[in-house]
């Protein structure tokens, strides 16, 4: 199994903490409410709390990724274009 990351989508986040109360372990709260999530990997005991913290969260604001977080979307596969008939 491949080393899983948490991602928050800040524009998405109303800082309801709920996450940092799922998963003290890798999430912390800033001063104003909104979390700071640590880079490293998921340890495979945390997995299924970061798992559910991701599945309660109200915004949808955080995920699970494989590539740690660089500032850059993760890339995707190319889509294949529709051959014209």
């Amino acid at each position: 199994m491949k080393a899983e990351y948490l991602r928050i989508d800040p524009t998405s986040c109303a800082g309801h903490g709920l996450c940092a109360e799922l998963l003290p372990e890798m999430i912390q709260m800033d001063d104003w409410g909104y979390p700071i999530i640590e880079g490293r990997p998921i340890p495979p005991n945390l997995h299924q709390h970061a798992q559910r913290a991701v599945s309660f969260c109200p915004t949808l604001a955080l995920a699970l990724q494989q590539n740690p977080a660089t500032g850059r979307p993760s890339p995707t596969p190319p889509r294949r274009r529709q051959s014209e008939s």
